[in-house]
């Protein structure tokens, strides 16, 4: 069992900066893949980025390509998703999540574990 705890959401104004926290309970994070999933209102939770289980591999949605930044450190049990460069569409909430899976599902229901998500507003 693997519990997610996300944080470092908030208010910002467009072209700035957000740095986002997820951390890990239990001993087996650094054999899960990582991500990070956003959902806006009245939208589908969407891929946002993707990290694999030693840090050497990542992905992200054309979206946010170039602005977001996924790493993790094992050590710490945390994942993280550096922003900059925000834009009023980024405006969602923001989930953690992990999965033993083999590749970076788009469909979030297909990772074993999320959390309860951060909200982050960008404004213009």
């Amino acid at each position: 069992q693997v519990q997610l705890v996300e944080s470092g959401g908030g208010l910002v104004q467009a072209g700035g900066s957000l740095r986002l926290s997820c951390a890990a309970s239990g001993r087996t994070f650094s054999n899960h893949v990582m991500g990070w999933f956003r959902q806006a209102p009245g939208k589908e939770r969407e891929f946002v980025a993707g990290i694999s289980r030693s840090g050497g591999s990542t992905s992200y949605a054309d979206s946010v390509k170039g602005r977001f930044t996924i790493s993790r450190d094992n050590a710490k049990n945390t994942v993280y998703l550096q922003m900059n460069s925000l834009k009023p569409e980024d405006t969602a909430i923001y989930y953690c999540q992990a999965g033993m899976i083999p590749r970076y599902y788009l469909d979030y229901k297909r990772w074993d574990y999320w959390g309860q998500g951060t909200q982050v507003t960008v404004s213009s």
